[in-house]
């Protein structure tokens, strides 16, 4: 998410960055998303594209980043289909038969 600034009423709004169908300046800023919602804000395109980037990269950061002691998983990359586990470890619960 990427917090913005409402263009009419000065209000901060939520964007999730994987909605956003296309950023536009014409001269002011206007934001859609893939459902067709528009937003005019106050932030420039390249403040919007910074912050997307930042976005993602702080995603890859965590996805790459091992876990400390007492962790469990985190997020990690999937390549490919071959990467996905079918059945991840999952802890054994007597009177369950495992998959």
């Amino acid at each position: 998410m990427i917090v913005l600034t409402h263009f009419g009423n000065g209000n901060r709004i939520a964007v999730n960055v994987d909605l956003i169908e296309k950023v536009e300046e014409t001269p002011d800023t206007v934001i859609t998303l893939v459902n067709g919602t528009r937003y005019l804000v106050k932030e420039s395109l390249d403040q919007i594209i910074d912050e997307m980037v930042e976005v993602k990269a702080r995603v890859l950061r965590l996805a790459n980043s091992a876990p400390g002691p007492g962790e469990g998983k985190r997020l990690r990359l999937v390549k490919s289909d071959s990467d996905i586990d079918e059945h991840p470890e999952e802890p054994h619960r007597p009177g369950v038969e495992p998959r």
